[in-house]
């Protein structure tokens, strides 16, 4: 696991407030990230191994290699779309004489994989103050959770943060987040259960502005039994932000629960559609998930994934990197 040290500097580069590491620092924390993911996914990498340590036998490469390997893949959660781009991607390497044993098709898999969902670390960048940033998500998905662990996060790198509770049908989020908001030292502007959440969100954007506070992180509501009136509700949100504070949201993220698999994929959707999403963090892969369901969403919905959620601790949640993400589930057909 990473040091405290180490965490800090993650999440440093990840919200854009610290100088760019030299090549070599980025390689030291990616190590660290490998060793970290690797532990905390081992559940996922159990369920794939038995699968691509046939692929990953040594041996001549055959056409039933790559039909093995497509279906490990799918049957990975990354999607039927992405599967097939990863397979096709590795039979070009063989064509072309770089990967010419089955037993090298392991290393291969998890570069392309890393090259699919981009190489380098994605940003939610500190810039505008203050930076508002808008969680959406199923109620389930660890949404408040994660408002509230990002909130700690931004509050020990020294930066002023209100949260403002707009999840105003569940009393449980609002009484959650002041937990969070007190433990973290934010500012938590919250109304009653049943209030307006528009209200509540323009709220938290003008006192942020007028406290110069450096973010703003809002909690939304996720009911999908009533669709319709879920998503009217969040454009109004993000309409009402807009008009609190030029330019915002700056970042409007998507939680999304990995064990939903591909089920999941379609409520994302959903969301995409009723507000323009910046990026996805992935909650509880640590679990009964299928550990590929980062790349197909990254694939399908064209978005790339910011964090992961490997658990309830503070520290279980963690800036993506696909290289380390891709090494830790891909890269080795054993159990361990």
């Amino acid at each position: 696991m990473s040091d405290a040290g180490d965490d800090r500097a993650l999440w440093a580069e990840l919200f854009d407030i610290a100088v760019p590491p030299a090549e070599a620092e980025r390689e030291t924390r990616r190590r660290g990230l490998f060793s970290r993911f690797k532990e905390s996914l081992t559940k996922p990498r159990q369920a794939i191994s038995p699968q691509l340590a046939g692929v990953f036998a040594p041996g001549l490469i055959t056409r039933e290699t790559w039909d093995e390997l497509e279906e490990a893949l799918i049957g990975a959660d990354c999607g039927m779309d992405a599967s097939l781009a990863l397979v096709d991607a590795l039979r070009d390497a063989a064509q072309q004489g770089r990967i010419v044993n089955r037993s090298e098709i392991a290393a291969g898999l998890a570069n392309a994989v890393t090259l699919q969902m981009t190489p380098e670390p994605p940003r939610i960048p500190i810039g505008a103050k203050p930076t508002v940033i808008l969680v959406v998500g199923v109620n389930g998905s660890g949404k408040t959770t994660t408002v509230g662990k990002l909130a700690h996060r931004l509050s020990e790198l020294g930066q002023q943060v209100v949260i403002g509770a707009a999840d105003t049908f569940r009393a449980a989020a609002i009484d959650q987040l002041a937990i969070w908001a007190d433990r973290s030292g934010a500012q938590l502007v919250r109304q009653g259960p049943g209030a307006d959440p528009g209200a509540v969100a323009f709220d938290a954007v003008v006192s942020g502005s007028a406290r110069g506070a450096d973010v703003v992180l809002i909690d939304t509501a996720g009911r999908l039994q009533t669709q319709h009136n879920l998503m009217e509700e969040l454009r109004k949100v993000h309409a009402v932000v807009g008009k609190a504070a030029a330019d915002a949201p700056h970042e409007t993220l998507l939680v999304l629960d990995a064990t939903t698999g591909q089920n999941g994929l379609s409520q994302a959707r959903l969301f995409g559609e009723a507000v323009p999403l910046t990026g996805v963090i992935v909650t509880k892969l640590d679990g009964s998930a299928k550990g590929g369901i980062a790349v197909a969403i990254n694939r399908e919905l064209g978005l790339p994934v910011k964090l992961i959620g490997v658990g309830e601790k503070l520290e279980d949640l963690q800036p993506f990197d696909a290289a380390a993400y891709a090494q830790a589930i891909f890269a080795s057909g054993d159990a361990g």
